[in-house]
Parts: structure tokens; C-alpha cells; sequence
């Protein structure tokens, strides 16, 4: 089980970037706008850069939901390798069986 501390940082960061993500991608827009001057995209470089670090969306982890392991992480069941093992093997997920050859 991942600390508490880890869940709480990766749902500020997911707030984080919400909260920003309209103004990051308008900075970003403007920043690769060529008809703009090059002084005015530099600019919105500056201002890009002047944003909080953690309102970046590449600095949220996929956390499993049941055990927040960061690694082995399925997006489609939201969970951990290790977590979609148990839950296929109890039945819980439907269709899902272990295979065998």
C-alpha cells in the first residue's frame, strides 16, 4: 500500500493541473504561433514557465485505485497488475479467466 502522503501530492496535482489546464494550453498555442512576433512567443514561454511545476499534467501518476502501486498500472480497469490478478482470479472482473495452455 502506497503511503498516504502519495495519494494526497498526486490529487493536488490533478487539481493542479484542472485548475491550469486552459491557461497552459493557450500559452502553448501562442508559444508555437508563428505569425506572432518572435518577442510576443517568447513571452508566452515566459509565462508558460512561470506556472506552478506540478500544473503540468505529465507530473500526475497512474495510481492503482486499490492498492496505489504507481507501476504495472492498467488505465482501462484503473488498477495494478498485481490487484488485476486478484480481482480476475475471485471473479469480479466478467469475462476475464486465467488462461491456461
Amino acid at each position: 500500500m502506497a503511503k498516504k502522503s502519495d495519494f494526497e501530492t498526486n490529487k493536488r496535482r490533478r487539481q493542479m493541473a484542472d485548475k491550469y489546464a486552459a491557461k497552459r494550453a493557450e500559452l502553448k498555442k501562442r508559444g508555437r504561433d508563428m505569425s506572432l512576433s518572435p518577442e510576443e512567443r517568447f513571452q508566452a514561454q515566459l509565462d508558460l514557465a512561470k506556472l506552478p511545476r506540478n500544473s503540468s499534467r505529465t507530473r500526475v501518476n497512474n495510481r492503482c485505485e486499490i492498492t496505489g502501486r504507481a507501476r504495472g498500472y492498467y488505465r482501462k480497469f484503473r488498477v495494478s497488475r498485481i490487484a488485476l490478478r486478484e480481482l480476475a482470479l475471485s471473479g469480479q472482473i466478467p469475462g476475464m479467466v486465467k488462461s491456461s495452455w
